[in-house]
């Protein structure tokens, strides 16, 4: 119950951190059917048939409640083990993800919930525990997608604790004992609310910073997308300036044509008008000279 899916540690397809035993197909290909997933389904199991071996024979037969002590053991010792597995070989399935964490609070909800009904565990400080296993999950899945909250080492410490004092209250214990497993029940109790109230505190900041983070990635896209405009909108004006003073280039060049044209025909007929002027001269000399003989 370090909070962190064991199965769901590290991704697929990776090599192993470090040497090991497991084949590189398994630790490559991380079906469903790897070794941390199947530790997790054990402790799956385990949970009815704990609860099984606590209330037989009337939930107060030493002998029965030693099996169940030996199978809440057996189960704690596998969330240590896929945990371990899973973050060395990066084992991670979709199904590791889900029924990891759901595997951890389900044992311990069981028995605590168990060892309160057999009135061997005070309901408050059962409702503590679990209020604030529940807390905290609910709390993972609501900064999940700014950030992960890791797993500390006063959660570990917790977790270590509360198996400790629930693995002693189900196990008939009498005396110096029975005391004992009193004060290691406190101790987890204090540790569960402690790292509980670092967690949202660790909460509150993720998101904060996942939001601010956000409104900057925001105002960025923003800037770049305004930017892109007045660059468009520039493109746009200086193609229309180029355009209009080609038009007003071909414009001038018809208005220049024109005006040669009209020039080229003034001067035709001034050409023409001179042509006239020597026919008469020549015809005027003709006549003259025909007179005079």
């Amino acid at each position: 119950m370090t909070g962190v899916p064991a199965s769901a540690a590290g991704g697929s397809g990776a090599k192993p951190v470090r040497g090991g035993k497991l084949g590189t197909a398994a630790v490559n290909q991380a079906s469903l059917w790897n070794i941390a997933n199947i530790l997790t389904m054990v402790r799956l199991l385990l949970v009815p048939g704990f609860v099984l071996l606590l209330f037989h024979n009337g939930g107060y037969d030493p002998a029965w409640r030693s099996f169940a002590w030996a199978a809440f053991a057996i189960a704690m010792i596998t969330d240590l083990f896929d945990g371990h597995l899973a973050r060395t070989y990066n084992l991670v399935t979709d199904f590791g993800k889900i029924a990891d964490p759901i595997a951890d609070k389900a044992i311990m909800g069981a028995a605590l919930v168990s060892l309160s009904v057999l009135g061997d565990l005070p309901w408050w400080i059962t409702g503590v525990i679990i209020a604030r296993e529940l807390g905290i999950t609910l709390m993972r899945f609501w900064v999940i997608r700014h950030a992960v909250i890791p797993a500390s080492r006063g959660g570990k410490l917790k977790t270590l604790a509360q198996g400790t004092a629930v693995g002693m209250y189900v196990l008939a214990l009498t005396g110096p004992l029975a005391t004992l497993r009193f004060w290691m029940m406190m101790v987890a109790v204090v540790l569960t609310v402690v790292t509980g109230l670092d967690y949202v505190r660790q909460a509150v900041v993720l998101r904060r910073k996942g939001l601010a983070a956000e409104r900057a990635a925001a105002a960025e896209r923003a800037a770049e997308a305004t930017e892109e405009a007045l660059q468009a909108a520039a493109g746009t004006t200086v193609g229309g300036a180029i355009g209009g003073t080609a038009e007003g280039t071909v414009g001038a060049g018809s208005t220049a044509g024109a005006v040669a044209g009209a020039t080229d025909v003034r001067g035709g007929v001034t050409d023409v008008r001179g042509g006239v002027t020597d026919v008469r001269g020549t015809a005027e000399a003709r006549d003259a000279a025909e007179a005079e003989r």
